[in-house]
């Protein structure tokens, strides 16, 4: 299985990036994808994921609303789509895959749930 995150870039506070995730060797509809986001100097914490299989997503509190997930299953690339972007949101970005359904509901997104990762993409918002 092999993830490879693309979209990163510079942009202003206020403004809106696509990040996009490929999936390779496995159909990501089998898969549930996550999100990830490393700022300098804090941890590695969950933000969102999709199961494409039936549709369920989730969302960290400090994302709801303003950060959308969807998967074109046709491409096997999983979006994160990143509105009302914030100088607190300047972090590496990675996409995490499993196996199957995770109908996660909980508040903190574990990143043991998932056994392959992507190389991360740079956002940096400026304020």
């Amino acid at each position: 299985v092999q993830l490879v995150e693309s979209g990163g870039d510079l942009v202003q506070a206020g403004g809106s990036l696509r990040l996009s995730c490929v999936a390779s060797g496995v159909p990501a509809i089998d898969y549930t994808i996550g999100w990830f986001r490393q700022a300098p100097g804090k941890e590695r914490s969950g933000i969102s994921l999709i199961y494409a299989g039936d549709g369920h997503t989730w969302y960290a509190d400090s994302v709801k609303h303003r950060f959308t997930i969807s998967s074109d299953n046709t491409k096997n690339t999983v979006y994160l789509q990143m509105n009302s972007l914030e100088p607190e949101d300047t972090a590496v970005y990675f996409c995490a895959g499993r196996e199957g359904s995770l109908s996660y509901e909980g508040d903190s997104l574990w990143d043991g749930f998932f056994p392959y990762w992507g190389q991360g993409t740079q956002v940096t918002v400026s304020s």
